[in-house]
Formats: C-alpha cells, structure tokens, sequence
C-alpha cells in the first residue's frame, strides 16, 4: 500500500511538472509581439493603359512607434506616383493606410516595401523606436496586365 502511495505522489508531481512546463510555453508564445503588419490591397490582373490603385495598411503590435518609410519597387521602370515614398510614425493605437495611383502597360512584379527608420520630428515626442531583429518588411506579388 505504501509503494501505491510513493507511486501516485510522484506520477502527480511529474503531471504538475508537465502542466506548468507547458504553461510556460503557451506563454512565451503569447508574448511574441509584431513590429510591423503589412496588409497590401492591390489587383493581380489589370488592363493596359488602366489605373492601378495599391492600398498598404501598416499597424504594430509593439507599446512603441515606429517612425517608417513606404514605398514601391518594380522590376519595370516608372514615373509618377509609382516612386513616392511616404515616411509616416505607425503606433499600436493608430495605424496608418497609404495609397499609391498608376498606370502600367505591361506586366510587372511589384514590391511593396517598409522601412522602419530613425528619423526625428515624425513621431510625438520623438519617441519612436527600432526593431532589433529587422528594420525591412516588404510583401511580392506580380500584376499582370492584359
């Protein structure tokens, strides 16, 4: 009876060391917080001579700005709208949406990319911050125009 006993004590201590290991994980995991979030709103098939429009929402899940810079890149050369840049502070209370214009008249691959950046005068206060892992985001994808 007494070794049913020592057995059940210690398979309960081993479940416990099990359960809070795992806890232990899941909240590890939970903490993981993004810099940046891109979502990129844009057609994959145009027409020739059409406007494109590209729609880029930028948000951070980080208790800090960032102060960043937008803006497209192409394989095919262009003018216009295509080459501005936007440099715009992005807070976890208050993302920000761009839009660019354009029109193409052939098929292109398009990069829509982030620069997390230091620069002063962008955000309140200046208190904007810079992701230690990485400071470019960018999201690929073709428009191929018929």
């Amino acid at each position: 009876m007494r070794s049913l006993q020592l057995l059940f004590r210690a398979s309960t201590g081993l479940l416990l060391v099990l359960c809070l290991q795992l806890g232990t994980i899941k909240t590890q995991e939970d903490t993981t917080r993004r810099a940046v979030i891109m979502n990129v709103d844009m057609p994959s098939r145009t027409r020739v001579n059409q406007e494109v429009s590209v729609k880029l929402n930028i948000e951070t899940e980080l208790t800090e700005c960032l102060v960043c810079k937008a803006y497209l890149r192409s394989n095919v050369t262009m003018d216009g709208p295509f080459n501005y840049r936007f440099t715009v502070c992005v807070c976890k209370d208050a993302p920000r949406t761009l839009y660019w214009d354009f029109q193409v008249d052939k098929t292109m691959g398009i990069a829509v990319v982030v620069d997390t950046v230091r620069e002063l005068g962008i955000c309140p206060d200046d208190m904007a911050v810079i992701p230690i892992k990485a400071n470019r985001y960018y999201y690929t994808t073709s428009l191929v125009v018929q």
